[in-house]
């Protein structure tokens, strides 16, 4: 797919819009300093926002303009919409969890606003608890239910049995299942999204080296990279032997030669067995080492870059790289975005994005 406009106009306005508990406010933009949206795997994204406290416009002239509580508090609903003014697409909605004065010495005072988004709510409590023959969509359902989120689950059917919840936060205990099963969780609008890594695809973005794509920088690093990956340990039910060697061939998007290839090409084959994790059964051992396969192959390639603005361009979009040459140019999986804004630079989205695979003669 070509790359995608931004605006149909050649100069338009990328100021974010800010709602607070739905409703707009010509203050909150006039008064906007920068923005910061950051957002990661395993869900949790979290905001920044800088407003200039010091009254420019009435009733506020000379005096600081936040200090009621009547816009900005503790616990407001916050959203945020990126991208061309006129079409603007929403990036975050969350919760407001820390205000932060700043006072300089010119005189100059700001107003820090920190939110998160609202798994928030499965991150603070901690519990234990037991799950009896557990899958992964059940706890995952059951989270976004406890954190008022309508979840979204694709896959993630099969029976892991039963699994120990000790003294962890709702958001710790299901990051660390869908990770040892390869697998991904994230917040859009009010739903909670959880799908096997291998599957998820947000969307699709390409953008151009010259054209909106301002800088990257593309490393492809044979360190980290293996030709197969071992689990051993006891079935203590079945009193027998666990064994297990990763078997997964698809390693997400992207085409060419991936890094076990590469690895066994240019270097030697390598072994990596897992002693550090205790296997229940066979089924569980085999998707300890597919995982572990996977996660591995899957940051052959990382590319670090920034783009125009593109709110479109999130955790999970499928990214494809042009103008970098026949060794690079690829599709990537973006893992992380930091959505920017600030009256220098205007906006700006920096990503990180991999790739299993390598193409040209490298």
């Amino acid at each position: 797919m070509p790359e995608s406009i931004l605006s149909r106009d050649a100069v338009y306005s990328a100021v974010p819009t800010v709602r607070v508990d739905g409703q707009a406010n010509a203050m909150l933009v006039n008064q906007l300093i920068a923005m910061e949206m950051r957002e990661r795997e395993g869900g949790m994204s979290a905001l920044e926002l800088r407003f200039s406290n010091y009254g420019s416009q009435a009733p506020a002239l000379g005096a600081l303009m936040f200090e009621d509580g009547s816009i900005l508090k503790l616990g407001a609903t916050m959203q945020v919409f990126a991208g061309d003014v006129t079409s603007p697409t929403e990036i975050f909605r969350g919760k407001i969890t820390a205000l932060e004065g700043r006072f300089s010495r010119d005189g100059s005072a700001e107003l820090v606003v920190l939110a998160e988004d609202l798994l928030q709510s499965a991150r603070l409590a901690r519990r234990t608890k037991t799950w009896d023959n557990a899958t992964l969509a059940d706890i995952a359902t059951q989270v976004a239910s406890q954190a008022g989120l309508t979840p979204v689950i694709d896959g993630l059917a099969s029976n892991i049995g039963t699994q120990l919840q000790f003294n962890e936060s709702d958001l710790h205990f299901l990051r660390r299942l869908l990770a040892r099963y390869d697998a991904d969780l994230q917040v859009s609008g009010t739903e909670l999204h959880a799908t096997s890594r291998a599957q998820a695809q947000r969307n699709t973005v390409e953008v151009v080296k010259k054209s909106q794509l301002r800088e990257v920088r593309v490393v492809a690093d044979l360190a980290h990279q293996v030709s197969e990956v071992t689990v051993s340990g006891w079935d203590y039910q079945q009193g027998q032997r666990i064994s297990a060697t990763s078997q997964i061939a698809a390693f997400g998007p992207g085409s060419g030669k991936n890094g076990k290839q590469w690895l066994e090409q240019a270097l030697a084959t390598r072994s990596q067995h897992l002693g550090q994790f205790a296997a229940l059964d066979t089924t569980d051992a085999q998707a300890l080492a597919d995982a572990e396969f996977a996660q591995r192959l899957r940051r052959f390639l990382v590319a670090h870059g920034v783009s125009e603005g593109n709110p479109n361009l999130r955790v999970g979009t499928h990214l494809k790289l042009t103008g970098l040459g026949p060794r690079f140019d690829n599709t990537y999986y973006t893992s992380a975005t930091t959505h920017r804004f600030d009256t220098a630079k205007g906006y700006e989205t920096e990503f990180t994005a991999e790739c299993a695979y390598l193409g040209g003669a490298a």
